[in-house]
């Protein structure tokens, strides 16, 4: 079977024909080339606005990469025609395999973009022999694809939380819709301000505002400061996992400098090796780390404390009226401020100033977690690992949306097969 009529199978377009297959004898890599011609009684379509126009003249022939047939390079060449458009005046034509001056097929693009998901950008540029910026260059265009063909009717819940990108206090402000059945990333930006989290409102408020039914976020104020003005109607909800991780926190501050004061005094190191054992949930302890705990309860410390204060306060989360929660809560907040324990009473203090808020975890009934949120933040982290780093804004963004977005995609007629995995394409 000629590669003519594989491609015809494949890769069909209507008004073009596949003339002449070759190798090129002028490079280095086995190459084969296939030549392109516009059928007779086609007409040029206008490259700006797609209107079938009377043709000018034709330029110089050029090449565009296509699929590699076992690991042999096939380049698409054609003589591009230019078109008097009325609208537009004299412009070149469009063609369905390409698109402005890219150098590789639209099917090849598509290609290396599922091949991305899979593996590093520089392990993709490896294993088809091209370059780290062509892969780029097709992720970022199909993201861009995705973004424009994206279906936002329906968002009833998300989740707003940042990530740390770059050494020192460089952060991605993520927005995650975190639906039954649907979670994906829906925004990325950077640093986390107020303008961060207000972009999203500004470009996508529209479509899901409406929809909205729940908030969840942690205590960062910028946050809370737009969510209270953008999506006043939802039900804002302070997650479980932040405050705890707050309490964990103060507890290994309290930890840390309880240790330092007893070594500086003389006393035995009692709190060394102890920070898991404090910070763990009983359950999870190692019987190593319960024995060690054990030890540790029949010391008058104020890391035990705080371990005791923390234990406690999981109570919050087993009520099922608000009112009760809410009694609770205060006088917890009461005992923690009577107490000498100067970061636990931070939180305190921050607990009673988002009180509303946190009875809202009663009012969506546990259903909203930013446990969800944490895990989407760890399929980005991992994005972000597998290429050790990106150095730029455009290409952090371009991975985290191809990877967590669930973008749509074109349809295309075939499926490439390589190395037993499928890739699925249709043609547009």
């Amino acid at each position: 079977m000629q590669l003519q009529t594989i491609l015809n199978r494949v890769e069909h377009y209507k008004s073009f024909v596949y003339q002449r297959v070759s190798w090129d004898q002028q490079t280095v890599h086995p190459t084969l080339r296939v030549e392109i011609e516009h059928r007779k009684n086609s007409r040029p379509i206008c490259s700006r606005c797609d209107q079938v126009c009377p043709g000018y003249d034709r330029l110089s022939e050029r090449t565009w990469e296509f699929v590699p047939l076992w690991q042999i390079t096939v380049l698409f060449a054609y003589a591009l025609r230019r078109v008097d458009c009325p609208t537009c005046g004299v412009v070149v034509e469009s063609v369905p395999w390409g698109q402005g001056k890219c150098q590789q097929t639209r099917t090849y693009r598509w290609f290396l973009s599922s091949w991305a998901k899979r593996l590093s950008w520089q392990e993709v540029a490896e294993v088809f022999g091209t370059s780290w910026n062509t892969v780029f260059r097709a992720v970022r265009d199909t993201v861009l694809w995705g973004r424009m063909h994206q279906d936002l009717s329906g968002v009833t819940a998300i989740g707003v939380d940042e990530i740390q990108w770059k050494r020192g206090h460089h952060y991605l402000t993520l927005v995650y819709q975190i639906d039954e059945g649907t979670r994906r990333l829906l925004w990325v930006a950077t640093e986390r301000t107020e303008e961060s989290l207000g972009k999203f409102f500004d470009i996508f408020g529209n479509a899901i505002v409406p929809t909205l039914k729940y908030v969840c976020s942690d205590m960062w104020r910028p946050y809370l400061k737009v969510i209270r003005k953008r999506a006043g109607d939802a039900v804002h909800v302070l997650d479980r996992y932040h405050v705890m991780a707050r309490m964990n926190k103060a507890i290994d501050e309290i930890r840390a400098g309880e240790a330092r004061r007893l070594k500086a005094d003389g006393y035995e190191p009692v709190l060394k090796h102890s920070r898991w054992c404090l910070l763990k949930r009983p359950t999870n302890l190692t019987n190593k780390q319960t024995v060690k705990l054990r030890e540790l309860l029949t010391y008058n410390l104020q890391a035990i404390s705080g371990y005791l204060l923390r234990e406690d306060f999981q109570r919050f989360w087993t009520y099922h009226r608000v009112a009760w929660a809410r009694r609770f809560l205060r006088e917890w907040c009461t005992r923690t401020m009577r107490s000498q324990l100067e970061p636990l009473k931070k939180v305190a203090r921050s607990l009673r100033e988002h009180e509303e808020l946190l009875m809202n975890w009663f009012v969506a009934k546990g259903e909203i977690s930013a446990g969800i949120v944490e895990g989407l933040n760890n399929k980005a982290k991992l994005t972000m690992r597998k290429a050790y780093g990106f150095r730029t804004e455009d290409a952090i963004k371009a991975a985290l949306y191809h990877q967590l977005g669930k973008l749509p995609e074109p349809e295309f007629i075939h499926r490439f097969w390589s190395r037993g995995i499928c890739l699925t394409f249709r043609s547009v």
